[in-house]
């Protein structure tokens, strides 16, 4: 098996530096540019299944890949274990250098130690994202219906590193040393239950347009 982990595009909130979360932001103009840039590089992959978060940023950067691609093509497959982390209440709020608008004991310690942040207010941990998402890859790849196939997931920044806990060899960095650029693209082999790294954080656009996070 062969999976194509793409995080979403561009939204109007990551160029905002607003918290998303599990608020339904669409692609903006940028983002649309990105996902069709990553689109067209992946157009000789002959996808067998496809998954996406029911977020809409994340649907329509997986059906863009999919518009270009140049063989028969699945259909999408939502599933709620890939949303993104839920900020709760504070989804919405800005969180940059120069307006942060929620607590920065949390931000610091979700960019350094995501584990040891408290829940916010009708949000969820680190802990409960990472067993949604390994939920959902374990049952994707201990599948045996699904042995030699190659599969599409379109999910979200945060939502990637904890689904990539299940591959990662160094769990203790769990944004594996940054969080990843709009429409960057990991992907991973399994074979015989093991899974291996075989992309890692690709993109195929100008460099200078990927910006963190």
């Amino acid at each position: 098996m062969k999976i194509y982990i793409v995080r979403h595009g561009e939204t109007e909130y990551n160029r905002q530096g607003r918290l998303q979360g599990w608020m339904d932001i669409p692609l903006n103009e940028k983002g649309k540019m990105l996902a069709v840039s990553t689109a067209k590089a992946l157009k000789d992959v002959k996808f067998d299944l496809a998954f996406s978060s029911p977020l809409e940023r994340a649907r329509e950067t997986a059906q863009i890949i999919l518009e270009y691609n140049r063989h028969d093509v699945p259909p999408v497959r939502v599933d709620d274990r890939l949303k993104e982390f839920n900020f709760g209440e504070w989804e919405g709020l800005y969180c940059t250098k120069d307006r942060c608008e929620i607590p920065v004991e949390f931000i610091t310690n979700f960019f350094k130690n995501p584990f040891a942040c408290r829940r916010p207010p009708e949000g969820e941990t680190m802990d409960e994202v990472c067993r949604r998402t390994g939920d959902f890859y374990r049952e994707l790849t201990r599948n045996g219906d699904n042995e030699g196939k190659t599969v599409l997931i379109a999910i979200h920044g945060a939502a990637m590193r904890a689904l990539l806990q299940q591959v990662y060899q160094d769990k203790s960095d769990f944004w594996h040393g940054k969080v990843p650029s709009n429409c960057a693209v990991n992907i991973v082999e399994v074979h015989h239950g093991e899974s291996k790294l075989i992309g890692d954080d690709l993109i195929y656009y100008p460099s200078a347009l990927a910006v963190h996070p």
